[in-house]
C-alpha cells in the first residue's frame, strides 16, 4: 500500500477490488469470497457500492489495505498509512493494522514518521540514516537502551559546553544530546531528585529543568540527530 492513493475514485469500491484481483490472477469465484471477507473485515459493507471518491480518508485507506490483502500476500509494505489522516481516523487505521496483525500471519512491513505507532505496532524497528540502518531491535530493547527516565534541561548558554561539565561530574554519559538549546540526559539508574539537585550546583544557566518517560522519538533523535562523541 502506497503512501499516495492509487485506488480509481471514479470507480466503486467493489470494482477497484474487482479490478485487482484480475491483475493479480485471481480465480473470479475465490476472489468474490475474498471480498466478501475483506468487506467483513474492513467494515466496507455500507460503501462498497459507492464510488470511491465519496469515501472519508480512514474509508479510502480501509479499502486499500483491503485491496492488498486480496491476493493473499504473504509480505504486507504498508508506506506511511497514516499520513495526512485526521486523529480519530489515524487511530481507527491503527486498530485496523494492529487487528490485521494478530488475525493473519501475514508479515507486516510499515514504514512511519510517527514513531508511537511503530512502538504499538511493531515487534522490531529498524531506525533509518542517510540511507542506512542504525539502530534495530525490539521497541523495549531500543528504548532500554537510554532507560526509563530522561532529565531534560533548556539551558541559556552553549549546550555543549553543559553536557561536557555534566559528563566531567559524571552526572551524564556518553548518551547525553541537545537538540537546539535543550539537553537530554537519560538518568538509567540515578534518582531524579538527587540529579536535579547535583545539577543546581553547577555553574549552568537553566530556564527550566524536568524529567519525563523515554519515547522512541528520543531513540531515534539520539541515533540520527545531534549525537555528540567527545
Amino acid at each position: 500500500m502506497f503512501q499516495e492513493s492509487v485506488v480509481d475514485r471514479s470507480l466503486s469500491g467493489r470494482r477497484n477490488l474487482d479490478l485487482h484481483a484480475r491483475l493479480w490472477g485471481v480465480e473470479p469465484r475465490r476472489a468474490a469470497k475474498r471480498t466478501d471477507e475483506l468487506m467483513a473485515i474492513f467494515d466496507l459493507g455500507d460503501i462498497i457500492d459507492r464510488p470511491v471518491e465519496s469515501y472519508s480518508g480512514g474509508q479510502r485507506r480501509r479499502l486499500e489495505i483491503a485491496r492488498a490483502l486480496l491476493s493473499r500476500p504473504r509480505v504486507l509494505f504498508l508506506d506511511e498509512p497514516t499520513v495526512g489522516l485526521d486523529p480519530l481516523i489515524r487511530h481507527e487505521l491503527i486498530d485496523v493494522i494492529a487487528d490485521l496483525r494478530e488475525r493473519t500471519d501475514i508479515t507486516v512491513i510499515l514504514t512511519t514518521h510517527y514513531l508511537e505507532e511503530a512502538e504499538q505496532l511493531c515487534d522490531r524497528v529498524a531506525v533509518m540514516h542517510l540511507g542506512e540502518i542504525v539502530g534495530l531491535d525490539s521497541p523495549d530493547a531500543l528504548l532500554g537502551s537510554l532507560g526509563a527516565e530522561l532529565l531534560e534541561l533548556r539551558v541559556s548558554d552553549d549546550p555543549i559546553a553543559a553536557i561536557d561539565l555534566l559528563r566531567s561530574r559524571r552526572l551524564a554519559g556518553d548518551d547525553a544530546f541537545a537538540v537546539g538549546a535543550t539537553v537530554t540526559v537519560p538518568l538509567h539508574r540515578r534518582r531524579p531528585a538527587r540529579a536535579i539537585a547535583a545539577i543546581e550546583g553547577l555553574d549552568i544557566e537553566t530556564t527550566s529543568v524536568s524529567t519525563r518517560r523515554t519515547t522512541l522519538d528520543d531513540v531515534y533523535v539520539r541515533l540520527t540527530g545531534n549525537r555528540i562523541d567527545r
